[in-house]
């Protein structure tokens, strides 16, 4: 069994670098099976949810070729099947897009439900209702999604919210499709950019990504080529905020800043000093923060993918903070975690209510992918020693998270228990 040991109360200094997104990265290789040539992908995070959708497009018939850490190739041009293999596909999330780009590809797609983090309903009805309109005939069976078409054409797309998952899986579907698919109310995340020009680069004809209005003027064949994915907005917020709990002066390296905005804007209404550069913020806490009120929302907003984040900072800060939860619909449920370390919250709703105070090291579960890196912020600025149990959910997005946070100061270890 293995957990995180992090004894608190350490300022953190130093440098630490930005990994690829894990959210464009785990759609952008499933986008890989639409090209008819070898693609190139760099800056690829080393994390187990990208190691288990490059394992599902083995399965699939593509060929994976790591070149090193951060760099694979990927040859879908002889696919033997188009059925995901069910257990792989029920353990995490982004494997839906599996089905736009095998319904894209092949004209048919059979995959399970998606699974991963269990911090809300994720219907994936939106994504029906695109395939849908394409032409597609879409049913459920025994926790099967299988989607058939004997063509796919344009159509005119309007989702009901801006759905990230819905909007990707349109575009995949729609980049061979015969004419134009405009998809309204289009999600505008940087993934969602990331995912379109990857399309681009390797042949498709994607405009509007980044606005409400996407238009995805179907091509006959899309081949190989190379591209290097974006940096990961949410890594970089949780590294700021992991100096911010702790204190100290960091550099947080290969970021886009204007991803950060709704980030940086709260933490220096914190009192928190934030320097912006070309390709880097400089994060810096010496002294008190104060409670500021937050409302997750879609892209520009403060990101839902944050919040867990956030909440362990503001239970640093002097006085009352507020996070209302506007995107998932249970994701409080690593509010009892934080508690164990003598944190003051209330939830009431959709909101948790947080008077910030001492924390104190105790051992914690991480119920999801960010919960688990909150207890890691929360046990970085606790007195004494926190253990975190189950980090294999951290594993799914950070790559070596406590190796690179020793490089700050950090003590953080792993450890294997028999």
């Amino acid at each position: 069994m293995e957990k995180l040991e992090i004894i608190g109360g350490n300022r953190l200094y130093g440098e630490i670098s930005v990994c690829g997104a894990k959210n464009a990265a785990v759609a952008i290789i499933p986008a890989a099976l639409l090209v008819e040539g070898v693609c190139r992908i760099e800056n690829v995070p080393d994390i187990k949810d990208v190691q288990l959708i490059l394992q599902m497009l083995v399965h699939l018939g593509a060929k994976v070729n790591k070149i090193d850490v951060s760099t694979i190739e990927i040859d879908a041009s002889e696919l033997r099947t188009h059925v995901a293999a069910y257990d792989m596909a029920s353990r995490m999330r982004a494997s839906y897009y599996l089905l736009g780009a095998l319904l894209g590809r092949l004209g048919k797609a059979e995959v399970a439900l998606p699974g991963g983090c269990n911090f809300g309903q994720r219907p994936i009805n939106l994504h029906e209702k695109g395939f849908r309109a394409m032409g597609a005939k879409v049913a459920t069976v025994r926790g099967q999604v299988i989607a058939t078409a004997e063509e796919l054409h344009g159509n005119s797309i309007y989702l009901d919210t801006a759905s990230v998952g819905a909007t990707i899986n349109i575009m995949l579907a729609a980049a061979l499709a015969r004419g134009r698919t405009v998809i309204e109310n289009a999600a505008k995340e940087p993934h969602v950019v990331d995912v379109a020009n990857f399309l681009n680069t390797m042949g498709a004809n994607v405009r509007g990504a980044g606005t409400d209005v996407i238009r995805v003027n179907g091509v006959e064949k899309m081949y190989g080529g190379v591209y290097s994915i974006i940096p990961d907005q949410i890594e970089a917020g949780t590294f700021m905020l992991a100096a911010a709990a702790a204190g100290g002066n960091v550099l947080v390296k290969n970021v886009i800043p204007r991803h950060m905005d709704s980030i940086c804007s709260k933490l220096e209404e914190m009192g928190v000093k934030v320097t912006e550069y070309d390709d880097s913020i400089r994060v810096e806490r010496d002294g008190e923060i104060h409670g500021v009120r937050i409302k997750t929302r879609y892209y520009p907003g403060f990101p839902t993918d944050m919040q867990p984040q956030m909440a362990a900072l503001m239970t640093t800060a002097v006085g009352e903070s507020t996070i209302t939860e506007d995107v998932w619909d249970n994701r409080f449920q690593y509010i009892g975690e934080l508690q164990r370390l003598g944190a003051d919250i209330r939830v009431e709703g959709r909101s948790a209510i947080i008077n910030g105070g001492p924390l104190y090291g105790a051992p914690v579960r991480a119920t999801d992918l960010r919960a688990g890196a909150a207890m890691i912020i929360a046990g970085l600025a606790a007195e004494g020693k926190t253990v975190i149990n189950d980090p294999y959910y951290i594993d799914r997005g950070y790559s070596n998270i406590e190796e690179r946070l020793r490089s700050i100061g950090a003590r953080i270890e792993r450890v294997y228990e028999v």
